[in-house]
């Protein structure tokens, strides 16, 4: 997933508020069209959990670092692999991009970017072609090391004790 939380949580919600995994109007109404419509049911069970509440729990998941299995079921969001299992169909689905691409747009046509703080790495950016050769391998053909506890000198080897 190439969007950061931060960046999803800090630009779509406007000022930075005391619970920054509760997503604003603003930000869903940018972020629904883009969710993928959820299939037909394969079995009875409980009711599907709102995307919109997925959302705030995949977030709430993010921001705090907490395991998904540890998402407090008090908070609404659903459980944490309902969680998990919506982020992963959303990644598959390619929802993370697209966002992360309207969101530079819509930042980009406020004139909202600011480049002076923007971090490339290489998990995110490809290398440029091959780096410079490197000269020739040493080998590791077995040589035998020069010894510092012993020497085959005379010298070296005779004790000064009598």
């Amino acid at each position: 997933m190439r969007l950061s939380a931060s960046l999803l949580v800090c630009l779509g919600m406007g000022n930075r508020q005391s619970r920054p995994w509760i997503v604003s109007d603003e930000l869903w109404s940018l972020i629904e069209p883009l969710l993928p419509k959820p299939g037909p049911k394969k079995a009875e069970g409980r009711p599907r959990v709102p995307d919109r509440q997925a959302l705030c729990g995949i977030l709430f998941v993010l921001h705090t670092g907490i395991q998904w299995e540890y998402l407090p079921q008090e908070l609404g969001f659903g459980s944490g692999m309902t969680c998990w299992r919506r982020l992963a169909a959303w990644n598959e689905a390619g929802v993370w991009d697209q966002l992360h691409q309207l969101l530079l747009n819509e930042l980009r046509s406020k004139n909202q970017l600011d480049w002076e703080r923007a971090v490339i790495d290489s998990s995110h950016v490809r290398a440029a072609r091959r780096g410079p050769k490197a000269g020739p391998a040493r080998s590791t053909a077995h040589v035998r090391a020069a010894s510092t506890t012993s020497s085959s000198t005379d010298r070296a080897s005779h004790s000064r004790c009598p």
